[in-house]
């Protein structure tokens, strides 16, 4: 279960955040979409946490995550650039979140 509850964390906080984007660019009934996103993301964080999951663990697979679904994402729905730096260092954070899952001794 605790794994259900950090994809939905993770799911909740990359729309809060894509939610931002459009909300910057004038819409701003989306900051509505924003604050509920991030709320509701750390409410499934923290039954992430309950759950049993390792705080460092949990956090590190939400925010690399994070960072690297909104980055793929945002080329597709916003036209941003996605470089291949960019995608080298999604790739060393995937590697450093590994890390930290092996070195959970899970």
């Amino acid at each position: 279960m605790q794994w259900l509850f950090l994809i939905g964390a993770i799911t909740l906080e990359v729309a809060a955040t894509l939610s931002l984007r459009v909300a910057s660019g004038g819409k701003k009934l989306w900051y509505v979409g924003v604050a509920v996103g991030y709320i509701a993301s750390f409410i499934m964080l923290t039954l992430t946490l309950n759950a049993g999951l390792g705080l460092g663990v949990a956090y590190g697979i939400w925010a690399a995550s994070g960072v690297a679904i909104t980055a793929v994402a945002s080329k597709f729905l916003f036209k941003e650039p996605f470089t291949v730096v960019m995608a080298a260092g999604i790739v060393l954070i995937i590697g450093g979140v590994l890390f930290v899952e092996i070195g959970a001794g899970h």
